[in-house]
């Protein structure tokens, strides 16, 4: 019989894979990763390695929101999915956590739909955001108005840990 843990671990990488394309998930989610669930439900909730937030698994959906950790590591695999550039007059608010607005987008992953996880990277390919696309791939081709992705964390945020000011995460 299976430990939970494995069964668990089994779990939130078929997730990876079936949301950001095969093999993602065992590269996504290495064997040391931390799992917690809800105190409410029992359920996976977050996903931890070494401290940094990689993923929270959504109640709502059963989909995963990346951390900026689980960024990191999603744009260093091969072949590199759901991604959108922005223009480098953007990136300093995209990455105070300003939303991605169409005419700034200098390049995207074709197959990017509506509301899907994307990455936001910069024009030398460096992690600026995490966040939710709000235009499909061609949409944000077409489209020179209006939010094309919405960021939900930036590199450059500073979050409240206890008593210490972090930035990301």
């Amino acid at each position: 019989m299976a430990s939970r843990r494995s069964d668990d671990l089994q779990k939130i990488r078929k997730v990876a894979d079936y949301q950001f394309g095969d093999g993602v998930g065992s590269n996504l989610f290495p064997d040391d990763v931390s799992v917690v669930f809800s105190k409410r439900t029992g359920r996976i909730r977050y996903i931890y390695l070494d401290g940094e937030l990689l993923a929270t698994l959504k109640p709502r959906d059963g989909l995963f929101s990346l951390g900026i950790g689980g960024a990191q590591r999603l744009i260093k695999m091969e072949p590199r999915r759901m991604w959108v550039r922005v223009q480098e007059q953007a990136e300093a608010s995209v990455g105070k956590g300003g939303d991605v607005f169409a005419r700034h987008v200098a390049g995207f992953d074709e197959e990017i739909r509506p509301r899907e996880e994307v990455v936001v990277l910069n024009e030398k390919d460096m992690l600026v955001a995490v966040g939710r696309a709000v235009l499909s791939g061609d949409e944000m081709r077409a489209f020179s108005r209006g939010v094309a992705v919405r960021v939900r964390r930036g590199i450059l945020e500073k979050v409240k840990k206890g008593n210490e000011t972090i930035l990301g995460q």
